[in-house]
């Protein structure tokens, strides 16, 4: 066998409505290299294994699955290091949650040839479609045209919202290292920033996969209130020791996403009056524009 290029990366846990559609998206790339598919199954009980199984022997060259007799979330365990790092072969690493799936036949070849382009970056990312209630509801699109997103306002971004997941392109070496902000909290937004501090994100306007929203066990779906505030009480916390590890580069952008996750926790407490404080002023209006921003590029990058 030819070595491989590209791992994919999938987790899956009770998907079994739309983890065919992933599937389908993985073996249809068309690509001049070889490819590898990982999907790691956390212990489904709906049949999210069967079809992964019936995937692999369809497709025994691509299809490489993991399945969990106990769920490994659940007990705090880094599903990627623990499982998935010893068996990415690739030189790239391309990641789509069992939940979402590709679109484009073209996508990897075309963020490969994109990543080979530009050196000097880690990541590339793409337009992707939401969708919610199979319904069309936007695009997450972080900027209009093709070109590279700079670290800061990758950090500005603030996770899934800015960047699909599903369209995600590593390379390697920056998927696999470990650094003191994937120590505080592992998610597609810390390791968005982690692989574009180098020579920030390379960035395709072609819309090559789709996000959903509200899903079953999605994280949306699965976490209240507290768990909200929780996760932003990490983020902050991501944020000081991203602060520290890049030596203040960034202090600027990060002191300004810092107090909107802030405003976050306000808003989830149900704090008004510190929230629409004359100190916090500055900071509402900044992240009125921020989301307002976001809106606009995404209703524009539809035409």
């Amino acid at each position: 066998m030819c070595e491989v290029k590209v791992s994919v990366v999938c987790l899956a846990y009770n998907h079994a409505k739309y983890i065919r559609d992933a599937l389908e998206g993985f073996v249809s790339q068309k690509t001049s290299f070889p490819f590898e598919v990982i999907v790691h199954d956390d212990a489904s009980t709906d049949g999210t294994d069967l079809i992964i199984k019936e995937f692999q022997s369809r497709y025994p060259e691509i299809i490489k699955p993991v399945f969990q007799k106990e769920n490994q979330y659940s007990q705090g365990v880094s599903i990627a290091q623990a499982f998935l790092y010893p068996l990415v072969h690739g030189e790239y690493v391309a990641l789509c949650e069992g939940d979402d799936y590709w679109t484009d036949p073209l996508k990897l070849q075309k963020q490969v040839e994109a990543l080979e382009s530009h050196p000097e970056s880690d990541i590339c990312a793409h337009r992707a479609l939401r969708l919610k209630r199979g319904r069309f509801d936007g695009w997450i699109a972080p900027r209009i045209g093709s070109g590279i997103v700079t670290a800061d306002k990758v950090i500005m971004g603030g996770g899934g919202w800015y960047c699909a997941t599903s369209s995600f392109l590593c390379r390697r070496e920056a998927y696999m290292k470990w650094t003191p902000i994937r120590e505080v909290i592992v998610i597609d937004y810390t390791l968005a920033i982690q692989c574009s501090l180098r020579g920030g994100m390379v960035y395709l306007k072609d819309s090559m996969s789709v996000y959903r929203i509200g899903t079953e066990g999605s994280w949306t779906k699965s976490h209240d209130r507290n768990a909200r505030i929780k996760n932003r009480l990490k983020m902050i916390e991501m944020l000081d020791s991203l602060d520290k590890w890049t030596e203040g580069r960034f202090e600027r952008v990060i002191n300004k996403r810092r107090e909107m996750f802030r405003s976050d926790i306000l808003l989830l407490t149900r704090d008004y009056s510190r929230l629409y404080s004359p100190s916090r002023l500055g900071i509402n209006l900044s992240r009125m524009a921020h989301s307002a921003g976001r809106v606009v590029r995404r209703w524009l990058s539809f035409l």
